[in-house]
């Protein structure tokens, strides 16, 4: 009897600065100034326990592993989930503020561009410059609509065009980017047994560019719906400076110096 009740005895020694006592049902209860206590139940001290004891703090058991997991699961979930939602609105703040990709449709810019080119366009740039002449402007020009040209007035310039050449107050304007376009005019003029004489670009005069406002073309002079049907287009109405044409990859090519 007397040694039951000694393997009984309590066993004390100290974990966690807590003070525990283990009574003789292997219950717990807190003694003060007294450490961590432990016994298994059948009388004698038991590693394992000893070892869950040390592990065990004042808050309550430690979480299990599956909790843990979950939880690490849980918390790398919102990070991709952060990370996915500022790309995102990264992503509409610059295409809709900076720069944005636009398909060539149609034949006005030939050979500069080809249609169903994709080129980049600079949202930004005329906040910091003015227009140029020479630029590549994607503009508005219907409200479900937008074109592609190239600025050759600027506001208050007088243009005019005399026998395939342009002139801008007055001043004849060299177009190298013509070049390859007249080539191939000249070809099917030959081609049609036509005569040679008639131009590329048909005659035209604009006495003022209108203040606000610049004057359009497009490379393929035969074949564009530009500023000589629509009017000079208004600044307001200017999307962005087309940068250079990234799609298709093999054409990739810069559109400004």
């Amino acid at each position: 009897m007397k040694g039951r009740r000694a393997r009984r005895a309590v066993l004390f020694f100290r974990a966690g600065g807590t003070s525990w006592a283990v009574r003789q049902a292997g219950t717990l209860r807190r003694l003060p100034g007294i450490g961590y206590t432990g016994v298994d139940r059948q009388g004698g001290p038991d590693v394992a326990d000893e070892h869950k004891a040390a592990e065990v703090d004042a808050g309550g058991a430690a979480p299990p592993e599956a909790t843990k997991r979950r939880r690490s699961l849980t918390r790398e979930l919102w990070d991709w989930t952060k990370a996915i939602a500022i790309a995102v609105v990264l992503s509409v703040l610059v295409r809709t503020y900076v720069f944005a990709p636009t398909i060539v449709d149609g034949e006005s810019m030939m050979t500069t561009l080809e249609t169903h080119e994709r080129v980049i366009v600079n949202k930004l740039i005329y906040r910091f410059e003015a227009p140029k002449r020479g630029d590549i402007i994607v503009f508005h020009a219907t409200p479900d609509k937008d074109f592609i040209k190239r600025i050759v007035g600027l506001p208050g310039d007088r243009l005019e065009v005399r026998r395939d050449v342009l002139y801008v107050n007055g001043r004849p304007v060299d177009e190298p980017y013509l070049a390859e376009n007249k080539a191939l005019w000249k070809k099917e003029l030959e081609e049609a047994h036509l005569p040679p004489d008639l131009p590329f670009t048909e005659d035209f005069t604009v006495d003022r560019v209108p203040p606000g406002t610049v004057f359009v073309l497009g490379d393929n002079r035969r074949n564009s719906t530009d500023s000589r049907v629509l009017g000079p287009v208004p600044l307001s109405r200017i999307v962005g400076r087309a940068e250079f044409v990234f799609w298709p990859l093999d054409r990739f090519r810069w559109l400004h110096p």
